[in-house]
């Protein structure tokens, strides 16, 4: 029987710890595919390239100033630990002097999982873009940096992201807002496959296409707006049907529709300003619903988008 390599070990999870910068890289490179189950106990899943993300955050769009602020320590104070911004949501600023405060308060540097997006605006320049990211935030890496959306210059931004890969200052690579057509069109083009494809997902907008086709190729999908987003969380939250299921384990809708997607092995990154919001949103790791559940949520699927990208 042929021995594996050490980079095969590393692919297949056999590894003691994350692969080693070079072999991580390596492996993307690879493309191999595996599947990625989350580990809902540890509530964390490895990406391709060995290191882990949590499964659950905090979105920030739309926060800014000391509300950002205070939603970010209220996250990380009730044990969110993966943070979600971008260039574009103008709180990069606030977001990291977040995290440096509640590294002084006790909590290590790399308990905390962050992710920020370069704008396609910023794509004609991609390492400014990657250096203001890093300059803004001030926490001496980023854990995972996407491009906000398809545009021109795509291929040579995400290039540019490859390099900082290999340069340490970040950790981990992937898009928001690709989906199949795009990704056949997109990912030949580059190196390094995508450790994660964030895209809308929520009971109205499933993906049910999309996620398998990206989840096959070996990349962790992410929901952003899992609740419908801006104007459509009333009626997402107020599905008969979602109330009925929540009645029933004693749970809220909101923690309904986070435990479907992880279900789904989609992590999931709802946004709040709201402390009890952002602690009710953590609580979702102590029951399962039933494949009769995923059933009737699956039948809420109306193919219905609620944002244009």
């Amino acid at each position: 029987m042929r021995r594996r390599s050490m980079l095969e070990v590393c692919a297949i999870g056999l590894a003691a710890a994350v692969c080693p910068p070079h072999l991580a890289m390596a492996v993307q490179k690879t493309g191999i595919r595996m599947a990625r189950p989350f580990n809902l106990k540890e509530k964390a899943v490895k990406f391709n390239n060995g290191r882990t993300m949590p499964v659950l955050g905090l979105g920030t769009y739309s926060l800014h100033g000391q509300t950002c602020i205070r939603a970010v320590r209220a996250a990380l104070d009730c044990g969110v630990r993966l943070i979600d911004t971008a260039s574009s949501y103008g709180n990069e600023r606030e977001v990291g002097l977040a995290v440096r405060d509640a590294v002084k308060n006790g909590l290590s540097r790399d308990e905390i999982f962050v992710t920020t997006k370069i704008y396609p605006t910023q794509f004609g320049n991609p390492q400014k873009a990657i250096e203001e990211s890093l300059a803004k935030l001030d926490l001496g890496y980023i854990d995972l940096m996407l491009l906000h959306h398809p545009g021109r210059g795509d291929v040579a931004a995400y290039l540019a992201l490859e390099k900082a890969v290999e340069e340490g200052a970040v950790r981990s690579i992937g898009l928001s807002n690709w989906y199949i057509k795009e990704l056949t069109d997109f990912v030949p083009q580059v190196d390094v496959v995508p450790a994660l494809v964030q895209n809308e997902i929520h009971p109205f907008y499933q993906d049910r296409d999309v996620v398998p086709f990206i989840q096959e190729k070996g990349i962790v999908v992410q929901a952003w707006f899992p609740f419908g987003g801006r104007g459509w969380t009333k009626s997402v939250l107020g599905h008969p049907d979602i109330v009925k299921i929540a009645k029933i384990h004693g749970k809220t809708a909101a923690q309904i529709i986070l435990r479907w997607n992880l279900q789904r092995n989609v992590s999931v990154i709802p946004g709040s300003s709201n402390p009890a919001h952002i602690k009710e949103n953590t609580e979702i790791f102590d029951f399962e619903l039933s494949d009769s559940d995923m059933k009737t949520i699956a039948s809420l699927d109306r193919h219905e988008k609620h944002e244009w990208y």
